[in-house]
């Protein structure tokens, strides 16, 4: 029987607060999603600590399963005469995963900004928090104070996708930016993948691009990854079955007007990593993150998990963010305990599909 992979994401020793050994310990856990968390977009990765990374997860018992991210430089995303030489390094990195046995890596292809939020540690009725998005706080927002906000509530965490060094230069960025329309960053994106298809095709390594997060343009910067039409046409640019998608449930849901089962189901033999998440929606503009748990949110896992089998989806899987419960102390979004809940409804979902 074709089977999904359970996943767990991983920042590494020394940036996560979540270890190795409690993640074995989560029934049906697989394996890590992993990353090099120091490294920097643009760098070609060393191989050696590759190999150190594969070496911890294999001595917990767990296979590394894919890599989230090998982050992409703003050359590449802006199309500056300097994108070839970043794509260089990033073919070395695939070289070198493919090599290792690595091969899946996902990425995102957001301007500026990774994913966004206006509230990091959102109150809930029953005492827990979440990460929210109020498209109106946001409009308050100067882009430029966007990282010190997020930075001052991360329990002193590194963000993912917020590196110091690039939020540095965030004025910087904007200007690069400036005059890039949709259409060019769907076209840089078309000539990244072209390029590094090769390697990709060499050594095996399927891309999975990630939703834009939320699925609409934040501080006017242009998002070209939000609905199945958007995701068809990328398909469709770079046919190679190494080009494929990171299915975020989250992030799609951010527009109500996605249908996820539907897209799943368009995206059959390309979906190459699940992010399985629920959010609760309230208004346009305005949601947050919920429990995995269907009822706690605005989402049909049952119908998510159930495309995902029809499809034969056999992928790595992950509960993505998840709520901070019982005093846990982590990176937003990123604890041990309602993630490895997340994890059980998932597979609870799972096994009983398969069974029917």
């Amino acid at each position: 029987m074709v089977r999904m992979k359970m996943s767990f994401r991983w920042f590494g020793e020394g940036f996560d607060s979540v270890k190795l050994w409690q993640i074995r310990q989560i029934p049906g856990m697989v394996g890590i999603i992993g990353t090099l968390y120091d490294s920097k977009p643009g760098e070609e990765w060393d191989l050696e600590a590759i190999r150190n990374l594969k070496k911890q997860v294999n001595d917990a018992g767990l296979e590394l399963l894919g890599i989230e991210s090998v982050n992409i430089h703003d050359a590449i995303k802006a199309g500056t005469p300097e994108r070839d030489r970043y794509i260089r390094n990033y073919i070395q990195t695939i070289r070198k995963l493919g090599s290792e046995g690595i091969h899946m890596i996902c990425y995102n292809f957001m301007p500026v900004f990774d994913w966004t939020r206006s509230d990091l540690a959102k109150p809930r009725p029953d005492g827990s928090t979440v990460l929210a998005y109020d498209q109106h706080r946001i409009d308050q927002i100067d882009p430029q104070e966007m990282f010190t906000r997020l930075d001052g509530n991360s329990n002193g965490f590194v963000l993912p996708g917020w590196e110091p060094e690039r939020m540095a230069h965030v004025k910087e960025l904007f200007d690069l930016y400036r005059n890039v329309t949709e259409a060019q960053l769907f076209d840089n994106l078309v000539y990244f993948l072209n390029a590094i298809m090769p390697a990709c095709d060499e050594f095996d390594v399927n891309m999975a691009i990630h939703i834009d997060d939320p699925c609409w343009s934040v501080f006017g910067l242009p998002r070209i990854i939000t609905c199945k039409d958007q995701l068809l046409r990328l398909m469709e640019a770079v046919p190679n079955p190494h080009n494929g998608v990171t299915l975020c449930t989250g992030s799609l849901s951010s527009n109500p007007a996605n249908d996820i089962p539907d897209i799943i189901r368009s995206l059959k033999g390309r979906i190459h990593f699940a992010h399985v998440r629920n959010t609760r929606y309230t208004a346009p503009g305005v949601f947050e993150e919920a429990a995995h748990y269907a009822s706690d949110g605005s989402l049909d896992m049952y119908a998510i998990v159930k495309a995902l089998v029809d499809i034969g989806f056999d992928g790595p899987v992950r509960p993505d963010h998840g709520r901070a419960i019982w005093g846990e102390v982590a990176m937003p979004g990123y604890g041990l305990y309602d993630r490895a809940l997340g994890s059980q409804y998932i597979l609870g979902l799972y096994d009983a599909i398969t069974r029917q």
